[in-house]
C-alpha cells in the first residue's frame, strides 16, 4: 500500500494536565520514557494511520498514544489499545506486581478494564481511544490495515511477546513506528523476552533505531523481511 508523505508531527510536550493525569494512573511507565513514547506516537500520527499498543493495563501509555491522536494534524488518527484486562504474569496473586485493589471481587480475578475506563474518563480523552478487549494474537489475526505505530508492552514471556511481535510488526506501514518496552540487554536487570524481539526486529533488515532511552527502543520501518 502506497501512503501519503507523513504530515507534520505534533512538536509540542504533553501538557501538564495531561502529564497529571499520566502520573495518577497505576502502571509502570516513568515520566521519562514516557515522554520519549509520546514524541513517537507524535511523529507517527503524521502518517495519519491508527497507533496501537499492546498491553494496556490501566492506561497510563494509553493517556501519551491518545494525546498524540488527538494532536495529529491528519484527521482520524486514533489510539488502539489491545489487552485481556486479566492481568499479565507478573500481576497475579501471589506475584510481585499484584494489585490487590484491581481485583474483581465477584469473579476473584484481576480486572484492569474498569480501572482503564476512569483513567481515559479522568484524561478527557476517551473518543481519542479504541479499546479492544481480548488476546493479542487473536485481535491480531483479525487485523487487516496498516498501522503508524505499534508499541509492545504487553506480557514478558517469550511467548507472549514473540506473539505480539509476529501479530503486530507486520501491520506497521513503512515508515512508522515500532517501540519496545523493558527492553534489557542485562539479564540482571530485567526478563530477556522484549530484548529478544528487538534483537530480532533490528536482525530482520526490516528496521533501524531511532531512539534509545533506558529500557525503551524505537524503530523505524525501512524495509520487508520481518
Amino acid at each position: 500500500m502506497e501512503l501519503p508523505p507523513p504530515a507534520p508531527a505534533l512538536q509540542s510536550p504533553p501538557a501538564p494536565a495531561l502529564l497529571a493525569a499520566f502520573e495518577a494512573a497505576p502502571g509502570f511507565m516513568p515520566r521519562d520514557e514516557g515522554l520519549v513514547l509520546h514524541a513517537a506516537a507524535a511523529e507517527a500520527a503524521g502518517l495519519g494511520l491508527p497507533l496501537l499498543e499492546v498491553g494496556t493495563y490501566c492506561g497510563r501509555s494509553t493517556i501519551l498514544l491518545a494525546d498524540a491522536a488527538r494532536g495529529a494534524a491528519r484527521p482520524g488518527v486514533v489510539a488502539v489499545t489491545v489487552d485481556h484486562h486479566r492481568g499479565s504474569e507478573e500481576q497475579q496473586p501471589g506475584w510481585e506486581y499484584h494489585d490487590p485493589a484491581l481485583v474483581d471481587t465477584a469473579t476473584g480475578l484481576t480486572d484492569t478494564l474498569p480501572t482503564f475506563r476512569r483513567t481515559l474518563y479522568a484524561a478527557g480523552l476517551e473518543d481519542h481511544v479504541v479499546a479492544v478487549v481480548g488476546r493479542s494474537p487473536r485481535v491480531a489475526a483479525l487485523w487487516n490495515r496498516p498501522l503508524g505505530l505499534v508499541f509492545v508492552d504487553g506480557g514478558h514471556t517469550d511467548e507472549h511477546a514473540t506473539a505480539d511481535y509476529e501479530g503486530w510488526a507486520p501491520h506497521i506501514a513503512p515508515g512508522g513506528l515500532l517501540a519496545v518496552h523493558d527492553v534489557f540487554a542485562d539479564p540482571a536487570e530485567g526478563g530477556q523476552a522484549p530484548y529478544r524481539i528487538y534483537r530480532r526486529a533490528l536482525d530482520s533488515g526490516a528496521f533501524t533505531e531511532t531512539a534509545a532511552h533506558r529500557s525503551l527502543r524505537v524503530l523505524r520501518r525501512t524495509g520487508t523481511g520481518i
